[in-house]
């Protein structure tokens, strides 16, 4: 668990020349409003990056992405576990913010078969979560994704995000993982 150090602490107070030591408290639970907020801001961010695309091209997107990315995901803390829907070996797993970005917005010749999943023309998002498991400082949700087009196409995924509380209080999502439903043999 983390904790924030200004919050851990110790605060005297001086009351009548007598030190009164006032208890911290430290709550880094997160909440359910918290995940659902967190992810509505993943997909309004997924939109925005796709339509500042299209009115701004390529430079202003990317310059976008990197903001969301560094805003959402916990890539300062070390690895994130993100499996985007669209990727193949040997590049199916992207640990590294280069990765994402590149899944994201295209571009980058060391991952020459991205295209750009966040330039697809997407209007709007949708979160439809089969369960959410909070475990103090981490959240866990599991549910359909469903992502329309500007021709209104709805393509629907199947993800799981994982959660953790950083020390300033906002959500980093550290496990992203993204797949096509499974149609059956």
């Amino acid at each position: 668990m983390k904790f924030n150090s200004l919050a851990l602490a110790c605060a005297f107070a001086l009351t009548a020349g007598t030190a009164v030591a006032k208890t911290p408290v430290v709550n880094t639970t997160v909440t359910e409003a918290e995940v659902l907020a967190a992810q509505k801001a993943w997909g309004d961010a997924l939109v925005a990056i796709s339509t500042t695309h299209e009115r701004q091209g390529a430079a202003a997107a990317r310059r976008l992405a990197e903001q969301v990315i560094d805003g959402a995901y916990g890539y300062q803390f070390g690895p994130v576990l993100f499996k985007p829907t669209l990727t193949v070996a040997p590049q199916t797993f992207r640990t590294t913010r280069a990765g994402a970005l590149a899944y994201f917005v295209g571009g980058d010749p060391a991952f020459p078969k991205d295209t750009g999943f966040a330039l697809k023309g997407w209007r709007k998002v949708e979160v439809n979560n089969a369960a959410i498991f909070i475990a103090g400082d981490v959240a866990t949700s599991m549910g359909n994704v469903s992502i329309t087009d500007k021709d209104g196409k709805v393509t629907t995924v199947d993800k799981t995000w994982k959660f953790i509380k950083d020390d300033s209080g906002k959500l980093r999502i550290v496990v992203h993982h993204s797949s096509l439903p499974y149609g059956g043999s």
